[in-house]
């Protein structure tokens, strides 16, 4: 006669499987059944070795990365997660973690995160970079030059503390210490293409020239983005000369047709000439491209006011209210249409 406790092996065993799919910390690990992790070859690779090796936090962190890259942000969190809480001595999985949770603005928990990483590599200085950033989030001063100076003591030679510094001083108003720290960097790191933007940008509002030769600088060193030639186009509008802040916003959106601030100034010289129609045609564009753009259909409700379409103003100024009911400027239009 078979023993009476056999009939419950099969009980036992589901039991025995249930445990296996926790990690030590209790927390269920990921959900392999999610569509997401087959749609793409390496994410299906991946997975296939995270369901035979369920304990593996490289792999989940791996798969974070992927996921990551592929823009699914909420799955790659809870791979980074799973995988600090499957080995709980990689600073790195921490601070992939804080890193997420900052892109996302949740700067109180990103600094929890990356103060984990800290703890398990002190020596690190990219982790004290990192946490320096999220001070200056808080403007936190005196914890961002804190967290800096650790860092430039372990390596003086980073660049980036140099430049976390000018952007401090920035934030403080201290316009020359900006400038040198910016400077610094750049020492450290001739091609340090952010300092040289910031270079740029500070000696623009100097109404110096040279900042000319700084944002000529920053776009050859990367091509694709186009912002130092609209930062062009702004030293020269303040400048007044507006037929060569014209020609920076045109070349900028022939380089990206998607870089919706240049059609803006573009179509407030046009609106400052007389050219509504012209002016129209900027703002109609900003529309397209950013459509919760509450300034853009306020602006081109501006210029159908100018060329004698109240009605179609009074369209515009109603959806610059509904998308924004705190701007001020389409309530006080209404109200001068009679639009209530």
């Amino acid at each position: 006669m078979k023993c009476a406790w056999i009939k419950y092996v099969p009980l036992v065993l589901g039991i025995m499987l249930f445990i296996s799919c926790k990690n030590n910390s209790g927390t269920p690990l990921a959900d392999n059944t999610n569509p997401v992790y087959t749609s793409d070859p390496r994410l299906k690779k991946i997975t296939d070795a995270i369901i035979a090796s369920p304990q593996d936090a490289a792999l989940y962190f791996e798969r974070g990365r992927i996921l990551y890259k592929l823009r699914f942000d909420t799955l790659a969190l809870k791979d980074y997660k799973t995988a600090s809480s499957l080995d709980t001595n990689q600073a790195q999985y921490y601070s992939a973690v804080g890193d997420m949770l900052f892109e996302n603005k949740d700067v109180t928990g990103s600094i929890e995160w990356i103060k984990k990483a800290i703890r398990k590599n002190p020596e690190d200085p990219k982790a004290h970079l990192k946490i320096a950033k999220l001070f200056l989030c808080l403007k936190d001063y005196k914890n961002t030059f804190g967290e800096i100076n650790i860092a430039l003591r372990r390596n003086p030679h980073i660049a980036e503390g140099y430049f976390l510094k000018g952007m401090t001083y920035k934030d403080m108003k201290d316009t020359a210490q900006a400038m040198s720290s910016f400077e610094t960097a750049r020492q450290e790191d001739p091609d340090y293409r952010d300092a040289i933007i910031q270079l740029g940008l500070l000696y623009s509002a100097k109404n110096d020239p040279i900042a000319l030769k700084y944002l000529d600088d920053a776009y050859v060193k990367d091509t694709t983005d186009v912002m130092p030639v609209f930062a062009k186009g702004v030293y020269y509008q303040n400048r007044n000369e507006d037929a060569k802040a014209k020609e920076e916003y045109k070349k900028c959106i022939l380089r990206d047709g998607r870089y919706v601030q240049a059609y803006f100034n573009m179509g407030y010289i046009l609106m400052q000439e007389d050219s509504f129609e012209k002016s129209f045609r900027q703002y109609d564009i900003a529309t397209k491209i950013s459509p919760l753009n509450a300034a853009a259909y306020f602006n081109r409700g501006l210029c159908n006011e100018m060329l004698n379409k109240p009605k179609e103003a009074l369209a515009d100024y109603r959806q610059s209210h509904l998308l924004d009911t705190t701007y001020d400027k389409p309530k006080e239009a209404l109200k001068r249409l009679g639009g209530k």
